[in-house]
């Protein structure tokens, strides 16, 4: 039996990346012929997985700072599209997946023009521009949420509901160390999202000070940029705070593991991750983010206590009060991993499947 040819358009964050490298990896698993393709960002971060047939292509989101960055931008967007013309002339797949974000529309356009399905998936609660313009385009419109918000009515028929599209060793993770619940000891671990934010570096580590000398014990892993390393475990070594300074980590498991508390941006990401771990969380979600989806992806957890939201404004009034009532009152913690255990994503690659072969089947 012929292997099917399956295509997967991801790149810039690791918001975008990771939830391609985990449908890659699945969809390589069920005997399909699995490309993804990437722009420069994402290469960075799948270039060791072998296991990968990766191409690298040519992106840009659309700049609109000054009118020089927009026409590159544009010129940038044709050039992608004309090359994902060439590539799937000569390599046309039975369907496409494109994961959103700017890396994912030449290649969706491009299937278009050329008649090729493709279906598109949105983990956020508001859907990316990319996504939105391909709304018309698409095959069918995957989402981790029931409660996204930006799709026209008329398009609504196009919606499947299928989760988040995790690491299948999260899935299968027990994380049995959740402590659950005595929370004596505080280890803390901090993600600033794939850019590290800088606020993260530098005002962070001080309310962490405030915790530690409030007599909370607390060990801290921190993820950050490498320019910040030094600067950072200089710091808590003099406030001896017992701490782990890491950048960017492909096991990024082993520090959930270890974790009975995590601060992090609001990408729908890691927050996916975070709730399909029963790990309780505080998020802070990027101001500047599109749309401001992130403020919006804080809300549905907060909503549904699944973790807490602290806006980045409100950091220095509230962070430090915050972990100190967790500290003080341990049935605040309990109710997060209460909540959580209501939801899993255990049966994320099952209904993928199910799609895919209904999708082919239809094509038949």
């Amino acid at each position: 039996m012929t292997k099917k040819n399956i295509l997967i358009a991801s790149g810039g964050t690791g918001g975008h990346v990771f939830p391609a490298y985990s449908l890659a990896n699945f969809l390589s698993n069920q005997s399909y012929n699995v490309k993804l393709i990437t722009d420069k960002r994402g290469y960075e971060y799948l270039k060791n997985h072998k296991n990968l047939n990766l191409i690298k292509m040519p992106s840009s989101p659309l700049l609109k700072k000054n009118i020089f960055k927009l026409i590159y931008s544009i010129l940038t967007i044709i050039f992608s599209i004309v090359i994902s013309l060439l590539f799937l002339l000569f390599n046309r797949p039975s369907i496409i997946f494109g994961m959103g974000g700017y890396s994912s529309f030449p290649i969706c356009i491009a299937a278009t023009i050329l008649r090729i399905k493709f279906v598109i998936y949105e983990n956020n609660l508001i859907i990316g521009k990319a996504n939105k313009y391909l709304i018309p385009f698409t095959e069918k419109i995957l989402v981790s949420y029931e409660d996204l918000e930006g799709i026209p009515k008329k398009y609504n028929y196009k919606v499947t509901k299928i989760g988040n599209i995790v690491r299948k060793e999260i899935i299968n993770s027990r994380i049995e160390n959740l402590k659950s619940n005595k929370f004596d000891d505080i280890n803390l671990l901090i993600l600033g999202g794939s850019q590290a934010a800088k606020i993260f570096g530098e005002i962070l580590p001080s309310i962490i000070e405030k915790v530690s000398n409030s007599n909370i014990p607390i060990k801290v892993y921190q993820q950050c940029q490498k320019e910040q390393s030094e600067k950072l475990s200089k710091f808590y070594t003099k406030a001896k705070i017992s701490h782990e300074v890491f950048n960017f980590s492909e096991k990024i498991i082993d520090y959930y593991l270890k974790a009975n508390l995590v601060i992090t941006r609001s990408g729908a990401s890691v927050l996916g991750e975070l709730v399909n771990l029963k790990i309780p969380f505080i998020s802070i979600p990027l101001p500047t983010s599109a749309d401001n989806h992130q403020q919006k992806n804080a809300e549905f957890y907060l909503k549904r206590g699944y973790g807490y939201l602290v806006e980045e404004k409100d950091i220095k009034d509230k962070l430090y009060s915050l972990i100190r009532s967790f500290f003080e009152d341990k049935t605040l913690i309990k109710n997060i991993i209460t909540n959580q255990k209501q939801y899993s994503d255990k049966n994320i690659f099952k209904n993928l499947d199910d799609l895919i072969k209904e999708i082919l089947d239809e094509k038949n």
